[in-house]
């Protein structure tokens, strides 16, 4: 340890599809433009499960965490962006404002996000990865000041941390990104936490008919309480032979969609899932001139394969939506405004509450399907 640094008890995954282990990390004093937080909560999420299963890179050992509500403990000497005793949601989009997309006006497109200047490490000095550059699995953790973003003290914390990942990813996907406008029709292929925000922010956004997808009667159940006005599950649905013999737009899913839609499809088709089957249903399944939202992550092996002509005739937009095409400045004290006056439900995905010594079995809960969101208290 160096001077004005200090041992906190933190997350880490060491190998491959190993499991987690919680033990002592070293925070370094702040550089210039650091802030050391205190975590108050930080949600379990799909991504950090990629991490552990090396699904993101091989940068072991991994500090995970990353959906967290803290308070700011400590700044550097140039900080200007937030104060010690501030409550705010951690972000991994701090917008530098000096590269080419903040440039030209486009700050939820930066390229250049900030992370802390110095790394966190374990005791024998090794350093630590921090999960999308935050690492909030943690007693405490260091970030860039810009990658903190001040929310109302009186949230509740758990519900707040959320929008620093998987709900806004959802909820921008259908707002930012899909651009959902009042009276169009909305499907969401996949009804895990980030599809479930997707079908709220649908209707936030004013959609007159959101039709949410998925192969769990439980998740489509719930889908209803965010929003949803119609369902479908590909199991119930009759097939005629083989679904690889049968051509895209006569898939029973796209059939279905469309037998909702007078014939036409949906304004906005966004796929949560992120394989090459949901995609291509979602492509089909839209109206013509229609946005398709790619919101799930696919694998760096996946491929897709489209009709060309298809593509051109179909028209409309194909747009990948990464972290919604948030701007956290703007939208995490917004939606947790909305979420105060009861417009928007985000404590609906909270589903449990855990303690920090208890993530690896909210990884196994949620392989399981069984929950929109853990949260770690800390």
């Amino acid at each position: 340890m160096t001077a004005g640094s200090q041992t906190v008890k933190g997350v880490i995954s060491r190998a491959k599809k190993e499991p987690v282990e919680l033990t002592d990390i070293v925070i370094p004093e702040p550089g210039d433009n650091d802030v050391i937080v205190s975590v108050k909560t930080c949600g379990v999420c799909h991504t950090d499960l990629a991490y552990r299963d090396g699904g993101i890179n091989d940068d072991y050992p991994f500090l995970l965490g990353h959906e967290a509500t803290s308070v700011v403990e400590q700044i550097g000497s140039r900080v200007t962006h937030v104060a010690e005793g501030d409550t705010v949601v951690l972000n991994w989009r701090a917008v530098c404002g000096e590269c080419r997309a903040c440039k030209r006006g486009e700050p939820h497109l930066c390229f250049n996000t900030f992370n802390a200047s110095k790394p966190m490490t374990l005791t024998d000095g090794t350093e630590l990865t921090p999960a999308l550059g935050i690492g909030a699995f943690a007693e405490k953790t260091l970030v860039h000041e810009k990658q903190c973003t001040k929310v109302d003290p009186d949230v509740d914390p758990a519900a707040a941390g959320l929008l620093g990942c998987g709900v806004m990813a959802g909820l921008g996907a259908a707002v930012n990104t899909g651009q959902v406008k009042r009276g169009e029709s909305v499907a969401v292929i996949g009804a895990g936490g980030v599809g479930m925000a997707a079908v709220a922010g649908a209707a936030l956004a004013g959609a007159t008919k959101v039709i949410v997808i998925d192969v769990s009667d439980d998740k489509l159940e719930k889908a209803k309480e965010f929003g949803a006005t119609h369902t479908i599950n590909p199991k119930s649905l009759d097939s005629e032979g083989d679904d690889d013999d049968v051509s895209p737009e006569e898939q029973p899913v796209v059939k279905a969609v469309k037998d909702l839609t007078d014939g036409f499809g949906v304004d906005v088709a966004i796929d949560a899932v992120g394989v090459p089957q949901t995609f291509t249903q979602a492509f089909y399944m839209r109206d013509l001139a229609g946005r398709v939202v790619l919101v799930g992550v696919p694998t760096p092996t996946m491929k897709l394969e489209l009709p060309f002509l298809d593509v051109f005739s179909h028209g409309g937009a194909i747009k990948p939506s990464w972290y919604g095409d948030c701007l956290p400045e703007r939208d995490f004290p917004m939606y947790v405004s909305l979420f105060q006056q009861g417009k928007f439900p985000l404590d609906k995905f909270v589903s449990e509450r855990v303690s920090i010594d208890e993530v690896e079995d909210a990884f196994e809960t949620m392989k399981k399907g069984n929950v929109l969101r853990s949260v770690v208290v800390v």
